[in-house]
């Protein structure tokens, strides 16, 4: 199965499963589409109103608009999962690293939801940066979490080795009760030519195409980069990490791919959806702009499956996991971690 028949035939939402996800700062439903393309009943809570309108026409599940606090209350709290990405501003490079003292910063209100509701696993994503200049952070996050009787498992994920054509490193947390596995990477790389091939020389809005003076500040901006080859997209390799800046304005890092002609252009919404691993059905709402930004802080969705499946596997056999065991033979403090 090539790469756009994977994304197209797997990424369909379905309803064959009893357990109910709730979706945190939910976006346009990256993460809630690869659940639901497993089985899982999603309802979403985001602010954002045209990333709202994407995910209530695309998946099955509800999302509310709504801007979350520490006492939200919810429609329902019967939730067996608990996912999420909270905002990750105060935690990456572009977001100025403010960390706890930004007033974006979502993770009190994911940690008060989750003493709420007490689902039986839950996993937010966000930045590797949290892994680093911020790791005292995300200690303080896990501690507040295991003090709720999680145990804690975290690894920072590329979603290169998980069948998306990019690199993309993010972490996943997962709080549970037993043992989980996370998914396990893929021998099989895909490229941008596999995702996109079909679409580079399509010009559907001339607007996108680089003229003289911003090839001419492209190379400045990589020269003054210490740039060794052009930040083109290659069809041979996968892409670089699409974010919402990259994509949605014309910088001096845009993702662009060169023409048969040798004139470069900016990326389509269609083919930073298809780099994203969003199916060719998935419609974004909203301006250009905001559509942009919804892929880009988009869980991608195929790596969002996989997860998933891990979830899935979890509970199936969480009644056989005896707690009070699994953390006798762990020490105190307990937290896996992996990078790969």
């Amino acid at each position: 199965m090539n790469y756009l028949e994977k994304i197209n035939t797997i990424l369909k939402p379905t309803n064959g499963l009893n357990y109910k996800v709730l979706d945190l700062f939910a976006g346009c439903g990256g993460l809630s589409l690869g659940f639901e393309a497993l089985g899982f009943k999603t309802v979403g809570y985001e602010m954002d109103t045209k990333a709202v309108e994407t995910y209530n026409k695309n998946l099955l599940g509800t999302c509310i608009e709504q801007k979350l606090t520490t006492e939200s209350v919810f429609e329902t709290y019967d939730f067996d999962i608990v996912i999420g990405g909270p905002p990750c501003q105060p935690f990456s490079v572009g977001g100025h690293q403010k960390g706890y003292n930004d007033e974006r910063n979502g993770f009190p209100i994911f940690i008060e939801t989750i003493k709420k509701i007490k689902p039986k696993i839950f996993l937010f994503e966000n930045v590797r940066g949290m892994l680093y200049s911020n790791k005292w952070y995300l200690d303080e996050v896990t501690e507040q979490l295991k003090n709720e009787g999680y145990i804690i498992d975290y690894k920072l994920l590329n979603a290169v080795n998980f069948g998306i054509p990019q690199n993309r490193e993010r972490l996943f947390v997962i709080g549970h009760k037993g043992i989980f596995n996370f998914p396990k990477p893929e021998t099989k790389k895909y490229t941008v030519g596999e995702a996109i091939g079909d679409l580079v020389d399509t010009i559907e809005d001339e607007s996108k195409i680089l003229t003289a003076s911003m090839d001419r500040y492209v190379k400045n901006y990589e020269i003054a980069s210490s740039c060794i080859n052009p930040r083109d997209l290659y069809m041979d390799k996968p892409a670089r990490t699409l974010t919402c800046r990259n994509i949605a304005a014309p910088t001096g890092d845009m993702q662009r791919v060169k023409l048969k002609d040798g004139r470069r252009r900016r990326i389509s919404i269609r083919e930073a959806a298809r780099l994203q691993s969003f199916p060719d059905w998935f419609e974004f709402q909203g301006t250009e702009t905001n559509q942009y930004y919804q892929i880009g802080n988009a869980v991608p969705p195929l790596l969002g499956y996989q997860i998933a499946q891990s979830v899935k596997n979890y509970l199936d056999n969480v009644n056989s996991f005896n707690l009070n065991e699994i953390l006798a033979k762990r020490p105190k403090n307990y937290i896996q971690t992996s990078l790969f």
